[in-house]
């Protein structure tokens, strides 16, 4: 019998011992023991767990216990993002790296601090002798997030110096992880792409003088050509996905990770692993699985009232899925709306012309128009919602023609700044491991003979 004939007939097995595991948890003793489940109190806000200076999301006001909606606020280190990001577009200038700086050192880099800062990006680009050879081509993946975080930890073996938690180590290995992780995704994708896909195998040398956001389309393509409002829209999301404070559950893991101690390497790998899911940062697939639903189901995609419609169908469970979401619609903190995606729109909206989208990002307009009245109306439910920054970017990565198993990796390539900037807050900062509770429900058992088990 060959291995996959046995996993076959193993996991006829494996669904039968599941069912005789029965640890569900009611929910009368959640209320019980007044657990905070999420780590969120009753009214949805966040269980405050830790202090950062790093980044604040900010999407209501509290007055007399009441919490009132207002337009969302995304701050970096302090600073507005729609002010960091207005001004680098004022000033004709890509933000990514100036992004970075900013997330590991608290402040905006000078012209020359700048420049020091993407120089070191830049020698860093290439992988070590044999990486990509021995750990990606030979070794490919069919899911690039579990590729990256491989590769995370691989590279653990690599580094003469990987257990070492001084900041001056750890700032190192960070800017080196932010420099290669586009090689990393980009390279997994193109081993993905030839060896399960059966494509063309392109690997391209990433290019030191290129920024992230031009590094990411160069290596992609497989003439690596691309315009320059293309890179522009692919550098504001990544400055847009950077970073989201201490309790998004990415950056959180990082914060738990980091604080026993381990390295660099472990950390990261875990919040790659966090990221990954589809409640996190894979949540832009779902949101295209439900427009390709939308454009079939969809006469006229510019109608309000056919999309209202259909919108409705969908929250009653009765159209897409059957799950009653509309995705990328609504966020665990953003009330009014969510900046990140109020930013990516206005540029996505000048992309769909210069690409003849108009007609599709009319389609997501009218779905973000109409959806917040009708959940109301049919879920009863007087929550806010709002487009968050899933609804879009994932409209605007295929208008960038960047591929569906690429899109969330770019978010990892983003967030590494983040999350670097949080492991070192936690380092110098942070203290003691962290280690809530769990309050132990179970009844008592005595042991029995084996005579006696049944």
């Amino acid at each position: 019998m060959n291995h996959m004939e046995n996993d076959k007939d193993n996991q006829i097995v494996f669904e039968e011992l599941a069912k005789k595991i029965s640890s569900k948890i009611e929910d009368e003793n959640y209320t019980k023991y007044s657990v905070k489940r999420g780590l969120r109190n009753s009214d949805g806000t966040g269980v405050l767990v830790g202090l950062t200076e790093i980044g604040d999301v900010r999407s209501y006001i509290m007055c007399e216990g009441e919490k009132i909606p207002t337009e969302g606020k995304l701050m970096y280190r302090g600073l507005n993002i729609m002010d960091l990001v207005n001004g680098f577009q004022k000033e004709k200038r890509l933000g990514f790296e100036e992004c970075c700086y900013l997330l590991l050192f608290g402040k905006l880099p000078t012209q020359a601090q700048l420049n020091q800062f993407t120089e070191l990006l830049g020698d860093y680009r290439e992988l070590p002798e044999e990486f990509t050879e021995n750990h990606i081509l030979k070794a490919p993946s069919n899911n690039l997030m579990n590729k990256i975080a491989r590769s995370v930890l691989t590279l653990y073996s690599y580094d003469d110096n990987p257990d070492d938690t001084s900041i001056a180590n750890v700032l190192r290995q960070s800017i080196q992880l932010i420099s290669r992780f586009p090689i990393l995704a980009t390279y997994g994708y193109q081993a993905k792409r030839h060896y399960y896909d059966k494509e063309s195998l392109f690997i391209h040398m990433p290019q030191k003088n290129l920024s992230t956001a031009e590094n990411i389309l160069y290596l992609t393509r497989p003439d690596s050509k691309y315009t320059k409002l293309e890179v522009e829209l692919l550098d504001l999301a990544l400055v847009l996905h950077a970073e989201h404070g201490g309790g998004n559950n990415s950056t959180f893991t990082t914060h738990v990770i980091s604080s026993t101690g381990t390295d660099t390497y472990s950390a990261i790998a875990g919040a790659i692993g966090s990221l990954k899911g589809p409640l996190h940062g894979g949540a832009n697939s779902m949101v295209l699985e439900m427009i390709e639903d939308f454009k079939a189901n969809i006469e006229n995609w510019e109608d309000e009232e056919e999309v209202a419609a259909y919108v409705e169908k969908v929250l009653r469970k009765e159209a897409f899925n059957h799950s009653g979401l509309i995705y990328g619609m609504g966020h665990a903190v953003y009330t009014l709306s969510d900046p990140r995606a109020v930013l990516l729109k206005e540029k996505a909206e000048a992309l769909s012309k210069e690409k003849g989208m108009e007609r599709e990002f009319s389609l997501y307009k009218n779905i973000e128009l109409v959806t917040p009245d009708i959940f109301k109306r049919v879920k009863e439910n007087d929550k806010v919602v709002c487009a968050n920054v899933d609804f879009y970017s994932g409209f605007v990565y295929n208008m960038l023609n960047i591929p569906r198993d690429l899109h969330t990796p770019i978010f990892v390539i983003a967030r590494i700044a983040g999350w670097s900037a949080h492991r070192i807050e936690e380092i110098i900062s942070g203290g003691r491991i962290i280690r809530p509770a769990y309050k132990n429900v179970a009844k008592g058992m005595e042991y029995l003979p084996m005579e006696e088990r049944y």
